[in-house]
């Protein structure tokens, strides 16, 4: 096999899922190729083929599934015909799957050691000690400490971080040509997620791995791929080099998928999020023609839904495709039609403020009386204040507090100690069922996951008249359907959608809902947890741009808890950055971003992938895992991981909590280094001219 063979070629492949009524198509007329040694990327948004084409790969589609046309060669033998002998010899050996659950590939029950010797014991049938030092070698290469003790770990022992290594490693073991990554990171902290990404691109290299790298983080597949594909409604619509296609996008899809996303130095006044507009069609209801031609700025009728569009060559470069019929008509160049801009909203007087507020929390000893008691500091020393009409993001890795201390505010927890004043009255010993219907309907939330927070069995107009019966809002059921109404307007939802029932609504809609009712009770504070993580980029765009309007209309004070620092960047007006438990950092986001002072913030910072070929960052790994809050360092909560500790003398940051001090205006940092080495900083994040 010489180089210019592919690993992988797919040539016009189709899938089928079949229920009893229909035949549903998946992935329609998919081609692609994956070089030696080349890293491919898949992006597109949830319910585009990506995860369908990869387990089409791994001929593991179900009884359900099937491929109903084209081919998958792997190095020039065609996978679709091979029988299950060939399949088992092939899957694990030559060609290696990594899911996003990283426990969802760990046998509970069988220690690491165990779990990886197997892989080469059972493809390659060499001895148990050559396959227990390859697996002891193996967790040396993914970067895990002390290898002998992972060995003999149980996966439950391990960190999410960690597990993910363990999963690569087993990926790895028989030295596999292709190696299939399917959202490897979603669920790991940007900053886990940054030494994941590093790894898995220097393994890679290093064994000469081909991959298949699956995920809608455009950002994350720049930094580990050289091609691109774009997929769209089961076809791929975009291919080419990354940088390329970063620069150069030739497809009206592609173009849309950067305009949903916040990029560094986008102001969320002057310059809205540009959301794709209409819904993305379920695979029975697919378009004629081109299949994003309703969504589309330059669709022509009669042109574009004409015909079947091939896949057609974007320029001269080799290898740029597009599906896209006036590719040669279009001006890629031309400025995107804004979306009205906004003037900013001067903040108001303060609202929401937490003084010395901590949380604890008392372990029980053990089962039969064995062990004693711990203390589990979640929240510890937090200071901040929020002003009306500002949006204060609260960000930090897993474990940090930032979800204790969201339900402190609710009431759902009470404070151990400190204080937390909503309009004067302070309520952090009010739980939620001491609370009357004026403090609830005032200090709101946001939930994560908009699929776990409706009734199934309701339709969303009860559910939000529901939330006004408890505020008390409303003298009639008449007054109370009429407000029902007028939030369904506020949230850009149709008034029809007030019979619908939530499993007929999009993940988008159904977050809709939790904003309107979250606002039913005109909330003067909104938590908002996570409220886009779940949800695809151009979805995310629209509800961040849903938000920030109705903040603007209602004054609304809003906490944005989020580990996304490019949301996070682009809408929030100060920055709260928690580590262990303790408020680390806290500004204006200019002062947090350019540059970052903390040397977690800075760390933070750095891992953030960015999908934009003008931006230049460092590289901050973070080495080790964060300490439990059960038993946390001494000192600085963060002294074990900062790169900086070796410039403050003697050993203040392991033994003395740096106190919160202010650099300059309401500018404070949790931190031993001084003023004049905090002003060496420099930026992490970046962007070229032009």
């Amino acid at each position: 096999m010489t180089d210019q063979t592919p690993i992988l070629e797919i040539e016009n492949l189709s899938i089928s899922f079949f229920t009893r009524t229909r035949e549903i198509p998946a992935v329609m007329d998919f081609s692609c190729k994956v070089m030696p040694g080349e890293a491919m990327g898949l992006v597109g948004e949830s319910g585009c083929g990506k995860s369908t084409v990869a387990l089409g790969v791994m001929r593991d589609l179900g009884r359900n599934g099937r491929i109903t046309g084209g081919s998958i060669r792997f190095k020039g033998r065609d996978i679709t015909r091979m029988g299950e002998r060939e399949l088992r010899d092939l899957r694990g050996r030559e060609i290696a799957m990594i899911y996003q659950e990283p426990m969802a590939s760990l046998n509970p029950a069988m220690k690491i050691g165990a779990q990886l010797a197997e892989v080469p014991l059972i493809h390659e049938k060499i001895g148990k000690a050559e396959a227990w030092a390859r697996a002891r070698a193996i967790i040396e290469d993914v970067r895990l400490p002390d290898p002998d003790r992972i060995l003999q770990a149980w996966p439950h022992q391990l960190s999410g971080g960690q597990q993910q290594r363990i999963v690569i490693a087993m990926a790895l073991m028989s030295r596999p040509s292709l190696l299939i990554l399917d959202e490897p990171t979603t669920a790991l902290d940007v900053t886990v997620e940054a030494g994941i990404v590093d790894l898995v691109r220097d393994l890679a290299e290093k064994h000469g791995t081909s991959m298949l790298f699956i995920s809608h983080n455009l950002g994350l597949v720049m930094d580990v791929c050289d091609r691109l594909c774009v997929m769209y409604s089961g076809e791929a619509v975009e291919t080419g080099d990354v940088t390329e296609v970063f620069s150069e996008m030739r497809h009206p899809y592609t173009q849309a998928l950067f305009r949903s996303i916040p990029r560094p130095g986008a102001d969320k006044s002057a310059r809205p999020l540009v959301a794709i507009p209409g819904n993305f069609p379920l695979p029975h209801e697919r378009p004629p023609g081109c299949n994003f031609g309703p969504r589309c700025d330059y669709f022509v009728e009669g042109r574009c839904d004409a015909q079947e569009i091939p896949m057609l060559p974007a320029d001269s470069t080799p290898r740029h495709n597009s599906r896209c019929i006036r590719v040669d008509e279009i001006d890629w160049d031309a400025p995107p039609a804004l979306a009205a801009s906004a003037e900013p909203v001067p903040p108001g007087e303060v609202v929401i403020e937490a003084a010395d507020l901590r949380k604890y929390y008392e372990t029980a000893p053990g089962l039969f009386g064995g062990g004693t008691a711990k203390i589990v500091k979640a929240n510890e020393q937090i200071d901040f204040s929020a002003r009306a009409g500002e949006t204060l993001a609260i960000v930090g890795e897993s474990g940090c507090g930032k979800s204790t201390l969201a339900k402190v505010l609710m009431g759902l927890e009470v404070a151990s100690a400190g204080t937390v004043t909503l309009n004067g009255e302070q309520i952090q010993q009010l739980p939620v069922e001491k609370r009357g219907p004026a403090l609830i309907s005032s200090l709101q939330m946001v939930f994560q996951n908009p699929f776990d927070t409706l009734n199934p069995s309701m339709s969303i107009g009860a559910q939000i008249i529901r939330a006004l019966e408890i505020f008390q809002i409303g003298s009639s059921a008449a007054d109370r359907h009429d407000r029902m109404l007028q939030l369904l307007d506020l949230v850009k939802l149709p008034r029809e959608f007030a019979t619908r029932k939530p499993r007929q609504l999009s993940g988008g809609q159904k977050q809709r809902v939790g904003i309107a009712r979250a606002f039913a009770g005109e909330a003067k504070v909104v938590v908002a947890d996570e409220p886009v993580s779940a949800l695809d980029v151009s979805v995310q765009a629209a509800v961040t741009d849903l938000l920030m309007e109705i903040q603007r209309k209602n004054r609304t004070t809003l906490l944005f808890i989020s580990h996304d620092l490019g949301i996070v960047r682009y809408l929030s007006d100060r920055v709260l950055v928690m580590y262990l438990g303790h408020v680390v950092e806290i500004g204006s986001t200019a002062e947090v971003f350019s540059p970052p002072f903390h040397p977690y913030t800075e760390a933070l910072l750095s891992a953030v992938p960015v999908a934009d070929p003008r931006v230049t960052r460092k590289r901050i790994v973070l080495q080790g895992d964060i300490p439990s809050a059960m038993n946390p360092p001494p000192g600085c909560p963060f002294q074990t991981r900062c790169r900086w500790k070796p410039l403050v003398p003697g050993n203040r940051c392991e033994t003395v909590v740096p106190d919160l001090r202010a650099i300059a205006g309401g500018h404070r940092v949790k931190c031993h280094l001084t003023d004049d080495q905090l002003a060496t900083m420099e930026p992490v994040i970046e962007v070229a001219a032009g």
